[in-house]
């Protein structure tokens, strides 16, 4: 037999045709999806559409007759090929998951934790429920005793004389006085039994009773009366678990989403949207798979996701869209119960203070449905941008202390601002540098220019030491990770973290900015593949300067592989930050909310691009990571350069030097309070303590005279850089 679209009828016309029941055809077909589907839709809480054979559309109400269980399904003729040779089917399991031998362990640890977080919660309350309870009891007697009253007097009546009295009905309203003086006679008798018998019972227990029973007796009653008079709608003991509301989605709310946003019609049968699995709970969210009309596509979808949160009634955070990869004309739609970004990720797993393995992937944070996100560091070169403190540098520091954990890694870190969130990689850097201030450690800027030229070499090396190593050493001319942790080799992983790199485009010196942009091309550019990982962050993604250097600049941002973008201002500088094309596949920075804290786009690393909540390590954290890091590294034997130097130069204690270091620009004198409080700062070990009456003796006793400086307009005593270095140049010539 066959099927007439035309007039909706099945024609006989293969006698000998086998006959398979639609249902299992379909099972057999899509058994991951079937099985889940249920037998009328997403949500199971309506009849199939028999206009489009769309099992998965519910309706409030039910416009057709269920199908007689005795006629069966409708049978039709399907072509031998695709005739399944078996059905498949779910089964549940006979032994709960949870009780499973593996996880009988956490199932038990997780009911303990619940019973145990209730039975403290309660406990802690337990005083002001005894309080609440008694006064509830207290409203129920007196509300229970008027109601009695109430009743004796019959109250009811009275709307019916009155009534009777209007209508001037004086045989009505004597009948009914009549009968209310006899209600109430005979309920007034009722009353005086119950007084009567509360009389005498009252006494008797408080006088008769043991104390257990009048406790048993007490603890009846009082709870009783305390639910008699609790306000409707109020509960005597709250809950200690609150389970989370949500919007129960069906397919009606799908469907209507979809349509509003432009992605189909319903009245058309091609134009018609359909699911391809059952509406499913995945985490903290609803799950289901979207067809879209032939002609339409995932970017249809992706272009389309804010008229979905629309149509769905949600914010934008709360709709994932994610590709099929079985069709490009299918999705996978997620809605999360609530909005999955206002929730933080939580503190870093590097905590932990183990050692890593750059070869492996960095933990990052989680995404909208709680899933781990990672980042495999090695053989790219990433960019982080966003607006001031929206966590720009929390998320490039995360990368850096997962390598800095890693012993056999070899990293550079400098920060164009000089802001303390990265000084505390001196303990573990090769070479570092922090603003552009002279320090006594040397100028940080032609540190920075010596190591870019310095690694330039060093990857030039590497690919002709690689080129020349023999076949099962070195595989496809490649790093690897046993050539990287042979010292012999003298190849290991480096990591270059530039924080706010842009202003290394804007020295002053416009020989020396086309040297450092052109440097920092190539290694965007070169150095990854030879094992040099490149990590950038800035806040002005859009570029400096012009000419040359506007063009250098661009070239080294457009050549970042992987780039993470927090919120930015406009969808222009988050297309900047992400590449270009981001925006148009529905990835746009700017539009996360300001209380989005630390949360970004992560493009690049996979075929994924997901909105991630980064792990937190803050300063206390990082400093403590580090610290465990630089004992990894003594251990392993692998601290070099600034690190390895940096404990014999903060054993010297050099006042004069040391003062020096803190006059900043064109500063030509300090008062000796700010230069107590800065040395203080950048110098604690040494200088922990200090007054502006101690520095002040030392500086003196060394010939630095005390002179008026005038700051904020006001005339302090203090020193001049002058004199503190001509005390040096004395010093050294006097030996």
């Amino acid at each position: 037999m066959t099927y007439d679209p035309a007039n909706d009828d099945i024609q006989p016309d293969r006698p000998d045709a086998e006959v398979v029941p639609l249902d299992e055809h379909r099972r057999a077909r899509h058994p991951d999806r079937s099985s889940q589907s249920g037998p009328t839709g997403p949500d199971e809480s309506g009849p199939a559409d028999r206009r489009s054979g769309n099992r998965d559309t519910s309706y409030e109400i039910e416009l057709d007759p269920p199908p007689s269980a005795e006629a069966g399904p409708v049978p039709v003729d399907l072509p031998d090929s695709m005739v399944p040779a078996q059905v498949t089917q779910a089964r549940r399991p006979i032994i709960p998951t949870g009780l499973h031998r593996a996880n009988i362990g956490a199932t038990a640890k997780a009911a303990l934790g619940r019973s145990a977080h209730i039975t403290a919660f309660h406990a802690v309350r337990s005083p002001w429920y005894l309080v609440k309870v008694l006064a509830y009891a207290l409203t129920g007697l007196a509300r229970l005793t008027g109601r009695q009253l109430k009743w004796w007097w019959v109250a009811e009546q009275y709307a019916l004389t009155q009534q009777a009295a209007t209508r001037n009905d004086a045989d009505l309203w004597l009948k009914l006085h009549r009968e209310g003086k006899v209600t109430r006679r005979w309920r007034g008798g009722v009353l005086a039994a119950e007084l009567l018998a509360l009389a005498i019972a009252v006494p008797l227990a408080v006088f008769k009773l043991e104390s257990l029973w009048q406790a048993t007796l007490v603890a009846v009653l009082v709870p009783v009366l305390a639910w008699y008079g609790k306000p409707h709608g109020h509960a005597l003991i709250p809950a200690a678990v609150v389970a989370r509301r949500y919007r129960r989605l069906n397919s009606d709310i799908v469907l209507r989403a979809y349509y509003a946003a432009g992605l189909g019609h319903p009245d058309k049968p091609n134009l018609r949207v359909e699911f391809g699995t059952a509406m499913a709970r995945e985490g903290n969210g609803s799950k289901v798979l979207v067809n879209l009309p032939y002609g339409k596509t995932f970017a249809d979808a992706i272009n389309a996701r804010e008229k979905i949160a629309s149509g769905l009634d949600v914010a934008l955070a709360q709709v994932t869209v994610s590709r099929d990869p079985e069709s490009h004309r299918s999705h996978w739609l997620w809605v999360a119960d609530s909005d999955p970004l206002a929730s933080a990720a939580g503190r870093t797993p590097l905590l932990a203070c183990k050692p890593t393995d750059i070869w492996q992937p960095a933990p990052l944070g989680l995404d909208e449905r709680g899933n781990l996100v990672t980042l495999t560091m090695l053989w790219n070169s990433i960019l982080v941008g966003a607006q001031p403190r929206q966590g720009k540098s929390f998320t490039a520091r995360l990368l850096a202390l997962y390598a800095a954990l890693d012993p056999y890694v070899s990293l550079d870190v400098f920060d164009g601002k000089g802001s303390p969130d990265w000084r505390k990689f001196a303990l573990v850097a090769h070479s570092c540098g922090f603003g552009f201030t002279v320090t006594r450690d040397g100028d940080p800027l032609q540190t920075f220019v010596q190591t870019l030229r310095d690694l330039k070499a060093d990857v030039q090396a590497r690919y002709q030491k690689l080129s020349e190593l023999p076949v099962d050493v070195c595989p496809e001319g490649k790093l690897t990770r046993a050539i990287a942790r042979d010292p012999k080799y003298g190849m290991p992983v480096r990591v270059v973290v530039i924080d706010e790199c842009q202003e290394y485009f804007d020295t002053g010196d416009k020989e020396l900015n086309k040297e450092i942009a052109g440097l920092l091309v190539f290694l965007v550019k070169v150095a990854p593949a030879a094992g040099v990982v490149v990590l950038d962050a800035t806040q002005k993604p859009g570029g400096v300067g012009t000419g040359d250097t506007a063009t250098a600049f661009t070239s080294f941002r457009d050549n970042h592989q992987v780039r993470i973008a927090l919120r930015t201002g406009s969808w222009q500088v988050s297309d900047l930050v992400l590449g270009s094309g981001a925006y148009s596949e529905g990835f746009d920075s700017s539009t996360l909310l300001a209380s989005y804290k630390g949360v970004g786009i992560l493009r690049g690393a996979s075929d994924e691009t997901p909105t991630v909540r980064f792990h937190l390590a803050d300063s206390e954290d990082a400093e403590r990571i580090l610290q465990a890091a630089r004992k990894l590294r003594e251990r392993a034997g692998t601290l070099s350069g600034h690190a390895a130097g940096q404990q014999a130069v903060r054993e010297i204690r050099d006042v004069l030097a040391d003062a020096l270091t803190v006059f900043e620009g064109s500063e030509s004198g300090l008062p000796w309070t700010v230069l107590a409080a800065r040395l203080v700062e950048r110098i604690p070990e040494h200088y922990g303590d200090l007054t502006a009456e101690a520095i002040s003796a030392q500086l003196r006793a060394l010939a630095v005279p005390s002179v008026d400086i005038k700051r904020d307009g006001k005339a302090l005593k203090g020193a001049k850089r002058d004199a503190v270095q001509l005390a040096i140049t004395r010093r050294e010539i006097t030996g």
